[in-house]
């Protein structure tokens, strides 16, 4: 369907009383339904807006002349929290302007999709960053099917000066996209372009709870972890109109943490494995006094090691706790988690966890047996009593932890 043939539609549904008014002459006014159209759009552009009133005319001008590109019926949700003239400018250029009823930037995108008609949805930021004009070009990565959702990279496109703090651009948003492509797999170079195209099908699946900033980085993990196929084209980021608001610390902390609570898998289970196997392996090499380069650890590389033996067990336990409890986006891959997990019950870990206990009691009535044989002259072994308190410690940690553990997954 040709541009003109889409136009002479919407037009002719003006005629009939399908559309309440034409904002304009040009292709890109024609094909902009109004909220009471009972045509459906075909493509729905949603902005949140704070006080963007020196840049939401540019905005939607552009995403007009994208959809006269494109040649298809659309729809500009401007989902508003100003107390300027931003929505006034918006409704008379021709956008839907809906109100959410709570704060936040993530809230601000949810509760506009709850209005969103079209087929495919596109997203973007009213300070005129992003060029509304380049939206045709993942706009059809999505129709023609090769991506369920098409990203704008700022990153692998153009940064025009002045637009982005070299902070973010060199250092904030490349290792927040290093974290995301690690925890996720995503495969994005721009985790945190604001301009995306999704189609509605790829949207209903995407569960998205998040208010805030960190609204930009759940909708890529939770599309990375369901397995559907985010493509990006490079695209021009400009510098903004009107005030900044964000604040690069301290949503930069709220992508990192919402990334990390996340993935289990690699805020507990990994790192507790590490100090585990470390603090075991520290309190082998001591006991038997294996040299290292000619030098054997004594005992305070046995107490060291048992540190990390018991930290690192806690931290692995809280890992499955993490995952049976929070519902996170990426569970746990790693085996063990797993297995704790799925197929562990409470009467198996809490009959390891007695069993664990026994071994180490039993060693250290053997030592103390010893020590009451020598008319308490002679001191049990110290690396012997640490090692036969470290099985103890982990007996009970793993007993009561396997209790704890049913009690969160029933």
């Amino acid at each position: 369907m040709t541009t003109e043939q889409t136009v002479d539609d919407v037009n002719a549904a003006s005629t009939n009383g399908d559309r309440a008014t034409v904002i304009g002459t040009d292709p890109g006014d024609a094909l902009l339904l109004q909220e009471d159209s009972e045509q459906t759009p075909t493509l729905s552009v949603v902005m949140p807006t704070l006080n963007e009133e020196q840049g939401i005319a540019e905005c939607i001008d552009r995403i007009k002349n994208a959809l006269g590109a494109l040649g298809v019926p659309g729809e500009i949700i401007v989902s508003d929290s100003s107390t300027d003239r931003t929505p006034e400018i918006a409704r008379e250029m021709g956008a839907v302007v809906v109100e959410p009823d709570a704060p936040g930037y993530g809230y601000a995108y949810q509760y506009a999709f709850e209005h969103a008609r079209g087929e495919y949805i596109a997203i973007g930021d009213a300070d005129t960053t992003y060029d509304f004009e380049e939206l045709p070009k993942l706009y059809e990565l999505v129709t023609n099917g090769d991506a369920d959702m098409a990203m704008g990279s700022r990153l692998d496109g153009e940064i025009k000066k002045g637009a982005m703090p070299p902070l973010h651009q060199h250092i904030g948003n490349p290792l927040l996209t290093k974290f995301l492509n690690v925890f996720y797999g995503a495969g994005v170079s721009d985790a945190h372009s604001g301009m995306r195209v999704i189609s509605r099908d790829a949207l209903k699946e995407l569960d998205l709870k998040t208010d805030g900033m960190e609204f930009a980085s759940e909708m890529i993990m939770d599309a990375g972890a369901r397995g559907l196929t985010i493509e990006e084209l490079p695209i021009t980021y400009h510098p903004r109109e009107g005030e900044a608001t964000l604040d690069s610390f301290r949503d930069g902390w709220r992508h990192v943490k919402f990334m990390l609570v996340n993935a289990p898998g690699y805020l507990f289970s990994v790192p507790g494995f590490v100090l585990s196997l470390f603090g075991a392996f520290v309190m082998a090499l001591a006991y038997f006094s294996v040299p290292i380069n000619g030098i054997s650890l004594g005992v305070h590389s046995v107490i060291a090691g048992s540190l990390f033996t018991i930290v690192g067990t806690q931290v692995v336990s809280l890992g499955a706790f993490a995952t049976v409890a929070g519902d996170p986006i990426r569970a746990p891959e790693d085996p063990v988690t797993e297995y704790l997990t799925q197929k562990v019950q409470l009467e198996h870990g809490a009959t390891f966890g007695l069993c664990l206990f026994g071994v180490g009691a039993g060693f250290a009535g053997v030592l103390a047996i010893r020590w009451i044989a020598s008319d308490f002259t002679q001191l049990p072994f110290l690396m012997g009593d640490v090692v036969a308190l470290t099985a103890m410690v982990l007996g009970l940690q793993i007993f009561f932890s396997s209790f704890f553990l049913s009690a969160i997954a029933e």
